[in-house]
């Protein structure tokens, strides 16, 4: 069946070609039928329906039997997607067997399809997501090792601070990474649950059947049986969609670094380049952060869905009205979201192009003023802190008037000289000797993701 029109004019830049195939119509569908197909054969196994209905009920269980335009036109008069898929079902079943018809959804509820669909494919959805933050690890593990050494500017309020180096930068951002891939492990059992609580969550309908149907249910779909249905308790989806907001976040925090990078007034850092990649319509030597756009807006998108499935949570009862329905294409869209921002992200961290000579010519920028801190720490310890911070703060103002190198002023000042040579002023104002604990962070980084692999 044809599938009616997506964004596909947007799709392959913000979402990835397989969390979209998770979320088509087809994806949803096929997420429902294996809930009513794994209920028939739960309740042939305990023998609430004879098990010579069961391949009739399976064999109805396929999207592609199915017009999702036609769904979808009834959807706006059943006020879900369950009922009208359901209805189809029985029909689709009753062309081959009639008997098998009347036994299936026994003792379901519509809420039961759609949240445990749904739960099926959060389930594809987590593995794409693993799997992307995991390779996506695996290269900013590598990219920090290469620049470990590589000094660059550090920058606090958008201004030249002191040195840091490029591998730093990006062991912060496989920091990010690593304890998004813990809350995912983390939160897994939690999340995949099966939804089966009939009519008002009791079972009732099903007497004393329910709980091994239930836990048959489960074990056909390879998923935990909760403590009791969550119909109206959401905290299991808002907690992934509050985690997948995360590595939104922080994706973002990677592209609005790389995009200040790649400034032209900074040069530091590209994307990846490509033929057609980041041009202009008119301008012919653009070169525009395309990769990055995609991390930052996932990031600008993401919080304002997430925040409609806060919005959600307080439900009426055993059944909401309008808050589950506002939950529907909410979460999906977050997973598609998300999905791109990683795609995006993967191809701008493995293809990095590095100008390190340009890192090193920005961070001479201010002429040495960077590395004030460190000429002003050693001398503070000969001539005490007030004085010494005193005396570097007139020289750097010095240094910005006349506009000379620090270096330079500093060597003409007396109550400098006569504390630090010339072969350590020239030690202390050289950006590879102030890198502090630079080293250490990528290694700490790199080994926690290690760990998390083994």
């Amino acid at each position: 069946m044809n599938q009616r029109p997506g964004n596909q004019l947007f799709d392959a830049y913000f979402t990835a070609r397989d969390m979209r195939e998770v979320f088509c119509d087809q994806g949803r569908v096929q997420a429902m039928l294996d809930f009513e197909a794994a209920l028939a054969r739960a309740e042939a196994r305990v023998g609430l329906i004879p098990q010579t209905a069961v391949a009739s009920i399976e064999a109805a269980c396929r999207a592609e039997h199915y017009d999702f335009a036609t769904l979808g036109e009834a959807i706006a008069t059943a006020g879900n997607s369950a009922i009208p898929l359901i209805k189809a079902l029985g029909k689709q079943i009753a062309k081959n067997n009639a008997e098998a018809e009347r036994y299936v959804h026994l003792g379901a509820t519509s809420q039961d399809v759609m949240d445990t669909g749904l739960v099926l494919q959060l389930r594809r959805a987590l593995e794409l997501i693993e799997a992307d933050l995991a390779q996506l690890g695996e290269t900013l593990a590598t990219q920090a090792r290469r620049y470990v050494a590589t000094p660059m500017a550090g920058r606090t309020w958008l201004q030249h601070a002191t040195p840091v180096t490029l591998g730093m930068k990006i062991a912060g951002w496989l920091g990010a990474v690593t304890r998004s891939r813990q809350r995912l492990r983390e939160l897994k059992p939690r999340l995949l649950v099966l939804q089966f609580g009939g009519a008002s969550g009791t079972l009732a309908a099903l007497g004393e059947q329910a709980m091994p149907i239930a836990e048959a249910l489960a074990a056909e779909l390879q998923l935990t049986l909760p403590d009791q249905p969550w119909h109206t308790q959401r905290d299991r989806l808002v907690e992934f969609g509050a985690v997948l907001g995360l590595i939104a976040g922080s994706l973002g925090k990677l592209g609005r670094d790389i995009s200040l990078m790649m400034q032209t007034e900074a040069g530091e850092v590209f994307e990846p380049s490509a033929p057609g990649k980041g041009g202009s319509s008119t301008m012919p030597h653009k070169r525009n952060p395309v990769g990055a756009a995609v991390l930052i807006g996932a990031a600008t998108r993401v919080p304002g869905l997430l925040s409609t499935l806060f919005s959600a949570m307080p439900q009426e009862h055993e059944r909401s009205l309008g808050l589950w329905h506002a939950e529907w294409e909410t979460l999906p869209e977050i997973c598609c979201l998300v999905s791109g921002s990683l795609q995006q992200a993967l191809l701008v961290a493995d293809g990095l192009e590095v100008e390190a000579d340009r890192m090193t010519r920005n961070l001479d920028l201010t002429q040495g003023l960077v590395l004030a801190e460190a000429v002003s720490i050693v001398l503070a310890q000969r001539v005490g802190r007030d004085t010494a911070h005193h005396l570097l703060e007139q020289c750097c103002k010095r240094a910005v008037a006349e506009q000379r190198h620090l270096r330079a002023v500093l060597g003409d000042e007396p109550q400098v000289t006569a504390e630090l040579s010339d072969a350590e002023l020239d030690h202390l104002l050289d950006p590879a000797h102030y890198l502090g604990q630079a080293h250490t962070w990528v290694e700490r980084a790199v080994a926690e993701h290690f760990a998390l692999i083994a």
